[in-house]
């Protein structure tokens, strides 16, 4: 069995953050756990001291300044060691229980590259309309401009070998993570694969932090990416 890399970036999840990594802990492979923590001034990096980062298979990083999702999961990739990586939100929208089914077509060999989408099969809860929105219209860009074939393209878990996420370069800060990675995997010829997953949407106020210049943010950089190397 291929060993998992969990990557988890983290901002402010003081709530959250001891639920995710249970949930992440008790899922059945072998894995490591590599959270970045993006200056977080809420208790969670004090949590992360003195909780886990001692704790084997963890690995804990520290941001001096807030730098974004994107430079976490930068941070985060270069503390891998396993065969498939897998990104996890340090919220509770994503279910790590979904894990077994999203490494399974890279397990089969059937790609290299899985995103688990919010739109196959399962009728799962979305709050927010304009967010549904950005998400199609994403989604569409990301067809046309990179044929990937995929219904979500800003979903928040993305699998990938290493030798896969290796061949790219990242360069993203805050959430253009998602579209940088598509538009640069799918530039290198990797065909995505998605797989369904379960997703419970939570609100602004319960610390969702995303917001409409991400959206303005996440189209240019699937348009620039079209012409830029």
């Amino acid at each position: 069995m291929a060993k998992i890399s969990v990557v988890i970036p983290v901002f402010n999840e003081k709530k959250t953050i001891r639920e995710i990594v249970k949930r992440v802990s008790e899922v059945p492979l072998e894995k490591e756990i590599i959270i970045t923590d993006d200056f977080s001034k809420d208790g969670t990096r004090e949590i992360l001291k003195n909780e886990y980062e001692k704790r084997k298979g963890f690995k804990i990083f520290y941001h001096d300044k807030n730098r974004g999702k994107g430079a976490a999961i930068r941070t985060g990739l270069k503390g891998v060691t396993g065969d498939i990586i897998i990104i996890q939100d340090a919220d509770l929208e994503y279910n790590p229980q979904d894990y077994v089914k999203l490494i399974k077509p890279i397990m089969n060999k059937e790609t290299e590259v899985v995103y688990g989408s919010r739109f196959l099969g399962n009728k799962n809860k979305h709050i927010y309309n304009l967010n549904m929105l950005a998400v199609k219209i994403l989604t569409l860009m990301a067809n046309v401009l990179y044929n990937a074939r995929i219904t979500d393209e800003p979903t928040g878990y993305k699998v990938f070998t290493k030798k896969a996420i290796n061949s790219v370069t990242l360069t993203c800060n805050r959430f253009e993570f998602c579209p940088e990675v598509t538009a640069k995997i799918r530039k290198k010829g990797y065909k995505i694969k998605e797989v369904p997953i379960s997703y419970s949407a939570r609100s602004i106020k319960e610390g969702k932090k995303i917001g409409w210049k991400d959206g303005i943010q996440a189209i240019w950089t699937l348009l620039k990416y079209r012409i830029v190397q």
